[in-house]
């Protein structure tokens, strides 16, 4: 019977109903893609772009590039469209992306383990000069990045690349990311256990594999056998530590859901250890459950972080075994605290083989294609044909006798490249920044390396450890978050009243097992130009304040707000 008009229910209004689609998630059946970035990788595997590109857009130009490759699926290439020029970052939030576009690309080279010959190394070196303008940056995930890439030139680069074992797939988009490794893996004297049979293992089964190039955002890994805790652990999706297990020898702490940017976390211990010839078989299965469990609705939530803080490690180990392995995993022990309290291999260190390696800092991780082939020549000629990069921007030359280390550590001083750096020097680092990154609001590179002058000739005796990374958005590419002095980058009011390019200051974060994220005083920013001022005050002022073998980061938790203002 139809209710009467004065029924309460014949005047309220109707609700719509709809069906709850949760968090896009797939093991819950929510396949139906819930946002644009979802929908185009329904449409087409990201995977499947490269033949468009030789075939079509290397041949047709940039114009001729489908909106939804350029921005979205060429990056599972390696491929991201770079800064246009000019453009400040007052309106990197406002223009549209086709207004920020350039038609040049950024191109990063994979180098999983920070593995490279200096065949290798040549090649990138003179890609890097005949194709991006000289361009070449070491990331802080070991990778190299160049710029100015114009898409006729791609398969050219790829042929290259492919040619002495390199490659570009799925160095960027929602895809498993370069596998981060002890720089030192197989090498180093005190190495508890050599990961690199188990990042080869991983390359093998999941970097092309249409199984895993479609997840819900972009997966981190890392795996070192170091004591030193070389890979920063604590910020990726899945990171794999060595320990020695009382029983059972030595093996890997199994850690997960770590992650920065604007809602940065901390990773987890899930308490397990894991033997080398198993690391593959659990990396397999976490990042199975990221594909299948991981928040797809919201861009901002797609980290497997979000999955992790809402599990809880119990839940996220408890499916793991039960899933995805089929078996329990043995119970182990946590990482000790490491000795050492730079993790960068910066310096002269004897390897197990008698023989030694060299790691040296060039500025910021900025370096050209004509400094890379410098560097594998200068190897080379002391007698090395392998180096490395690091997660800090630095890089290692290996193999080298004893008769051979002055001779390359003057080689390499001679091109800025410091094997003894001053402690700014070694601990600075930047992200991209504005030159060429469309998210970025402030210049970071030339910033950061005129900052290290800076602070090298006002506080030439300072040699305490400290971290000093910029970072051009609030994203974290340089990881302000855990570095003792961490520079956000933003528009600031300057004493004058005008808008200019700033930081907001972080103080005090750290990684290792006291990990945490810096402090930030109330209101304060500091402009561009007040940088170096700002950073000698606050460093005259933890000289002055600190306490006997006192670290930074626990200063910086201690001292009140007007003496890090």
């Amino acid at each position: 019977m139809a209710p009467s008009p004065q029924d309460p229910a014949a005047s309220a209004p109707r609700r719509k109903v709809s069906r709850h689609r949760g968090e896009g998630q797939w093991a819950a059946g929510h396949h139906t893609p819930l946002n644009g970035n979802e929908q185009f990788k329904k449409d087409d595997d990201g995977l499947n772009v490269r033949t468009r590109i030789e075939t079509i857009y290397s041949k047709r130009g940039f114009d001729s590039i489908d909106p939804n490759d350029l921005r979205g699926r060429m990056r599972w290439w390696g491929l991201y469209t770079q800064r246009k020029p000019g453009i400040d970052g007052g309106k990197t939030a406002v223009l549209e992306p086709e207004e920020l576009d350039d038609k040049y690309f950024m191109l990063r080279v994979r180098i999983d383990g920070g593995r490279l010959t200096t065949a290798q190394l040549r090649v990138i070196g003179e890609i890097s000069q005949e194709f991006a303008r000289g361009t070449a940056d070491i990331t802080d995930r070991q990778n190299i990045q160049l710029h100015w890439i114009r898409i006729e030139d791609v398969p050219e680069i790829w042929r290259r690349l492919e040619d002495v074992g390199l490659s570009t797939t799925e160095a960027c988009g929602d895809t498993p990311r370069v596998i981060l490794g002890s720089p030192v893996a197989g090498i180093a004297e005190d190495e508890i256990i050599d990961g690199t049979p188990a990042i080869e293992e991983i390359q093998r089964r999941v970097i092309g594999n249409k199984a895993f190039s479609n997840l819900p955002r972009k997966f981190k890994s890392a795996i070192s056998g170091s004591p030193l805790l070389d890979v920063a652990h604590e910020i990726n999706d899945i990171a794999l530590v060595g320990v020695e297990h009382p029983e059972h020898g030595p093996g890997f702490d199994l850690w997960v859901g770590g992650g920065l940017s604007t809602n940065p976390k901390i990773g987890v211990r899930l308490g397990a250890w894991v033997p080398l010839d198993e690391v593959a078989d659990v990396h397999e299965g976490v990042i199975s459950i990221f594909r299948d469990y991981g928040y797809r609705r919201l861009r901002n939530r797609a980290r497997l972080k979000f999955l992790v803080a809402d599990w809880g490690p119990e839940k996220f180990r408890q499916v793991l075994e039960d899933e995805y392995l089929g078996r329990k995993l043995l119970d182990g022990p946590a990482p000790e605290q490491p000795v050492e309290r730079w993790r960068d291999h910066v310096g002269v260190h004897r390897q197990r083989d008698g023989r030694f390696y060299v790691g040296f800092a060039p500025r910021v991780g900025r370096v050209d294609g004509a400094t890379l082939a410098k560097i594998a020549g200068v190897a080379e000629e002391h007698g090395s044909g392998r180096v490395r990069t690091t997660t800090e921007q630095k890089m290692i030359v290996l193999d080298v006798e004893g008769d051979q280390v002055d001779s390359l550590v003057a080689g390499l001083e001679a091109l800025d490249l410091r094997v003894t750096p001053s402690s700014f020097r070694r601990g600075t680092m930047a992200c991209t920044g504005i030159e060429f990154c469309k998210l970025a609001i402030v210049e970071t590179k030339a910033r950061g390396s005129a900052l290290i002058d800076e602070l090298e000739r006002r506080l030439p005796e300072f040699d305490e450890p400290i971290t000093i990374n910029l970072n051009g958005c609030p994203n974290a590419c340089a990881r302000i978050q855990v570095a003792d002095i961490g520079l956000k980058g933003q528009l600031v009011v300057d004493e004058d009243g005008n808008q200019v390019e700033g930081y907001q200051v972080h103080l005090g974060g750290a990684l290792g097992l006291e990990a945490g994220f810096g402090r930030k005083v109330r209101g304060l920013k500091v402009t561009s130009k007040e940088l170096p001022d700002y950073v000698e005050r606050v460093l005259r002022r933890f000289e002055a304040e600190r306490a006997d073998g006192e670290r930074f980061a626990v200063w910086a938790a201690r001292a009140s707000e007007e003496a890090l203002s």
